[in-house]
């Protein structure tokens, strides 16, 4: 299978999401798997980590990062990632591809292939990632609505398939579209090899000696409202009264300076002394950080998949999402985790019964860790995803 991603940023730019880790962790297994697998892509975040518009190999995957230019800013932070290079190459090499995979919707580099697939005749799979979700979709409607009419609606209606992540997502954003073509449900994967033996913390705790003998509320992600973190600092601050052995560690990018106004909440709950931000951490501060938490609390407002979760039930630690998220289904039904309303005196009810309750957390913990292995293991993944996108070729052919 020649298999050709198209994507506006990529690995290794993370500060663009999990989405990107979790898309290069497809791709590479799949590789491994047998695919041939090239990405297009764009440097935006890159600023001179890559050789641009040349192509290169990064974990058994051809890809090539085309120069963009900046001069359309002005219709978001990376200028709609227009690039006439990546165009230019997608003309050129379409027709050697047997299907495409567009994980955006919002952007150039995917209007610009959905555009070719059609004119070659080649199938293409969208995999909007959350960005379809009633909720997220709401966000800036008076800029996405107008570009979703005039174009991305024919975009996803002329796709051979739209990939979820979740049944979740795919039942919230069939609904909310009408949409009822053809769907491909596979999640994202992660290597449970990676967090089966966690570093010791002792970098972290000279760093932050206050997380020393303390019970760890752990968050990772952006730090950005749609998170859910002003519920987290509210019920972070019920849970100190009860539980002063409690302390709040959040690991991540600030967004548009919206850390200030979490301390701002904690201050205001008298709950700041007890809490830490570190901003992101990477390699092994990242790894060190899980293995000093007692406890991963996600209550975002709304969240496709959550990468951060499935890393955390991995590393054996219980976790605690709101019913937003789109894996939450999955946890329930495998008791390996719990999930709350989005409402802060029942978060904090349940992350004092982790607490209190160890026999519980024992059985989360496992639960989780079979879940992880038996679901979202990267190489069964890649195979599931290479299973449906075969099938998604042969029906394609036959409408042909």
């Amino acid at each position: 299978m020649k298999y050709l991603c198209v994507i506006p940023s990529y690995y290794p730019a993370f500060k663009f999401g999990g989405s990107v880790t979790a898309i290069h962790a497809l791709n590479a297994a799949m590789a491994r798997a047998g695919a041939e697998v090239t990405v297009y892509t764009t440097d935006v975040g890159l600023y001179g980590q890559v050789e641009s518009d040349k192509e290169s190999i990064v974990d058994g995957v051809k890809v090539t990062y085309f120069s963009y230019f900046p001069g359309l800013d002005f219709l978001g932070q990376t200028g709609w990632h227009f690039s006439p290079s990546m165009t230019s190459a997608l003309i050129k090499n379409v027709k050697n591809y047997d299907i495409l995979y567009l994980p955006a919707i919002w952007n150039y580099p995917t209007l610009a292939a959905a555009i070719c697939c059609r004119l070659f005749k080649k199938p293409y799979v969208i995999a909007p990632h959350g960005s379809l979700y009633p909720f997220t979709f709401s966000r800036k409607s008076w800029k996405k609505l107008p570009y979703y009419w005039l174009i991305a609606k024919k975009i996803i209606w002329g796709a051979a398939a739209v990939h979820f992540t979740t049944e979740d997502e795919k039942e919230k954003t069939s609904a909310n579209l009408g949409f009822s073509g053809r769907t491909i449900l596979v999640p994202n994967g992660q290597s449970a090899d990676e967090f089966s033996k966690l570093p010791k913390a002792n970098k972290l705790c000279q760093k932050y000696p206050e997380l020393k003998d303390k019970k760890v509320i752990f968050f990772l992600g952006r730090i950005d409202w749609i998170k859910g973190l002003d519920l987290l600092a509210k019920s972070f601050a019920l849970v100190l009264r009860k539980r002063p052995d409690a302390h709040l560690l959040i690991v991540g990018p600030d967004e548009n300076g919206y850390e200030q106004k979490i301390r701002d909440l904690l201050k205001k709950e008298r709950a700041l002394k007890a809490a830490t931000f570190t901003g992101n951490l990477t390699g092994n501060e990242r790894l060190e950080a899980f293995s000093v938490s007692y406890m991963f609390v996600l209550p975002s407002h709304s969240e496709n998949f959550s990468m951060a979760a499935i890393e955390a039930m991995a590393a054996g630690i219980p976790v605690i999402v709101s019913d937003n998220v789109g894996i939450n289904r999955e946890i329930s039904r495998n008791r390996a985790g719990l999930v709350v309303k989005c409402e802060p005196a029942q978060i904090a009810e349940n992350m004092i019964k982790l607490l209190e309750n160890t026999q519980l957390v024992e059985e989360l913990t496992a639960n989780a860790k079979t879940m992880v292995r038996e679901y979202y293991d990267i190489d069964r993944v890649a195979q599931l995803m290479i299973s449906e996108l075969q099938k998604t070729m042969n029906k394609a052919g036959k409408s042909q």
